[in-house]
């Protein structure tokens, strides 16, 4: 099945949180949970996975600090393999260290988001940036 949202995140919770937001929107939307970087790309490219286009996510969004492989190598390997390099892939992370968000931007992220500490804010920018990405970005090579 086609998934929306692919979300490689560890956070449990913070998983979980966005899934019921996004899902409150909109029952409809598909969305995939992958706990770390490792299963993530195992996800995306072994052989389980059909490897073309149709089948990939709308958007993924993705966690800097990830057990087995971090953010920015699953990045890394994203944008380097053609099937996956123009999967819009959205940083969605606690981290504001400048030398996180100038990394990912360097290996090809289309957007590097702070995840507020506050509810009502981490609600507000889950609903505008699924709306975003999933109702008004037009993608490539459909």
């Amino acid at each position: 099945m086609k998934t929306d949202i692919l979300l490689i995140e560890d956070s449990l919770e913070d998983a979980d949180l966005m899934i019921r937001v996004i899902k409150q929107e909109n029952p409809a939307t598909r969305v995939k949970v992958i706990e770390d970087g490792a299963d993530a790309l195992s996800y995306l490219f072994d052989k389980g996975f059909s490897a073309n286009s149709a089948n990939l996510p709308k958007v993924i969004f993705l966690d800097v600090k990830l057990p087995r492989l971090t953010g920015p190598q699953v990045l890394s390997k994203l944008r380097e393999t053609e099937l996956t390099s123009t999967v819009p892939v959205v940083i969605m992370t606690s981290s504001n260290q400048q030398a996180d968000i100038d990394e990912c931007y360097r290996l090809g992220a289309n957007s590097y988001l702070v995840k507020p500490i506050d509810f009502p804010s981490f609600q507000k920018m889950i609903l505008s940036s699924a709306r975003y990405w999933l109702n008004y970005n037009m993608t490539c090579c459909a």
